[in-house]
């Protein structure tokens, strides 16, 4: 009787940044190749937009103008404009599917790992944090709003605002997914790209950090701001497993601020701030945090992968060697 094949080793669990070692198909260079395939891909879907959005705005004066004036100041961008806010939130969600389409055609690895360790989004994870971000971030901007009040600068509102319903339906229907792209791509692509090739996740979180930062044009204190969210976002992604967390503070962050832009509390346009707002906006991201990681231990939330239950090794004459695959929950 031969005897029986010893079974393989169990897969490791993977914490989130190392999910593309899951896979079998992994090589070291297969992630770069998403990477310029995503770019290829993002390039070409921008022409046609930027073709469709030119044709549209053929015959349409207030369309013109304002491609006339971004044409002659790039870097001073009017958000409370319709055309212009439709444009640079679509040009930005765009990086969703060309990233996940590179995925999916290079075979690295599944595309629901780019979401979480399941595999998948924690629909109701994510429905928690949401529900923390809005009431923390609300809480914040209304103490924000107290301070200026005593401080005797005035608050505006402005309902008369003939573009405002506009806004406010661009804001619900495109910003989830703006923010949502931006979180894919910098905590979701460039995390497990460099958590591939380096197991501390001090690289994978740090290391996208000036990129992120590069891409938004504010002041030192606006991109410090940027820089400390995004390294909450993916701290927050490797501990809780998943972009859950980092795209529902994202979300409700932009949400608010373009929403109280197209009332005219603020004024969405305005790249500088200040040390006050910066020390604000930090104090409610720790908070955010902290709330945040304790409700994931609550909850039990996964931050490991589940590895696939190994397959029986096979003895002689292809039958099971003497040992069964444990049953997969």
């Amino acid at each position: 009787m031969p005897a029986p094949v010893p079974p393989p080793a169990p897969a490791e669990p993977l914490e989130y940044h190392r999910l593309a070692r899951t896979y079998r198909a992994y090589r070291w260079w297969k992630p770069l190749m998403v990477g310029l395939i995503a770019l290829g891909l993002y390039l070409g879907v921008m022409i046609v937009a930027t073709i469709v959005f030119v044709v549209v705005a053929a015959g349409n004066p207030e369309i013109e103008s304002a491609m006339e004036a971004v044409a002659l100041s790039p870097d001073e961008l009017d958000m409370s404009n319709p055309a212009i806010f439709a444009f640079i939130l679509v040009s930005l969600i765009l990086m969703l599917p060309v990233i996940l389409l590179a995925t999916r055609m290079m075979n690295v690895q599944k595309v629901g790992s780019l979401t979480s360790v399941a595999g998948r989004m924690r629909w109701g994870w994510l429905g928690w944090c949401m529900g923390v971000a809005f009431v923390l971030l609300a809480l914040s901007f209304s103490l924000s709003f107290v301070v200026e009040a005593i401080a005797g600068r005035p608050i505006s509102v402005d309902f008369n605002n003939p573009d405002m319903g506009i806004l406010l339906i661009m804001t619900i229907l495109l910003v989830p997914f703006q923010a949502a792209a931006e979180e894919y791509v910098f905590r979701g692509y460039l995390m497990q790209l460099i958590g591939g090739w380096l197991r501390h996740p001090a690289f994978a979180i740090l290391l996208p950090i000036p990129l992120f930062v590069l891409g938004h044009g504010y002041d030192i204190y606006g991109q410090l701001d940027v820089g400390f969210f995004a390294l909450a976002a993916g701290w927050l992604a490797w501990r809780t497993g998943g972009l859950e967390a980092a795209i529902a503070l994202h979300v409700v962050n932009n949400s608010l601020l373009f929403a109280m832009g197209a009332v005219g509390l603020i004024d969405v346009s305005d790249t500088q701030s200040d040390l006050p707002s910066l020390l604000v906006s930090m104090a409610t991201t720790v908070i955010f945090v902290l709330v945040v990681m304790r409700l994931a231990k609550k909850r039990n939330i996964a931050r490991l992968s589940t590895p696939p239950a190994p397959v029986a090794a096979l003895g002689a004459g292809g039958q099971p060697g003497g040992w069964n695959a444990p049953p997969q929950h």
